[in-house]
């Protein structure tokens, strides 16, 4: 009985690779070995950084957060324990985006939690 080959679904297979590998330099682009290597680390990276641009963006909350409450006369961690202790339920982006676009409500806030 002769070898059977399916030629379309390896070849289908190797070309999505190459795809995805499309925009690389130098054999990363157009060498299935090299490509394969290069997508699979490009996969890994793409998977862990969804999680560190969730954690960028806390930390960029947070700065935004300390720099205007400091101009209040306060400090994040003083702000952020006095709006827990008065049950003011406002999460950290929103805060944030209060303190750059709109700093008299973000400071009718901090008088509302300080006091």
């Amino acid at each position: 009985m002769p070898r059977s080959r399916n030629k379309v679904a390896s070849r289908r297979r190797r070309r999505k690779i190459l795809d995805q590998a499309k925009g690389y330099w130098g054999k990363r682009s157009n060498v299935y070995k090299f490509a394969k290597n290069a997508v699979e680390k490009g996969m890994l990276y793409q998977y862990r950084d969804r999680k560190v641009r969730k954690r960028e963006f806390r930390k960029l909350w947070i700065t935004r957060i300390n720099a205007a409450a400091r101009q209040n006369d306060t400090t994040y961690s003083r702000l952020m324990g006095a709006l827990n202790k008065k049950n003011i339920e406002i999460n950290r982006k929103v805060l944030a985006d209060l303190a750059v676009t709109d700093p008299d409500a973000f400071s009718a806030i901090v008088e509302e939690a300080v006091n």
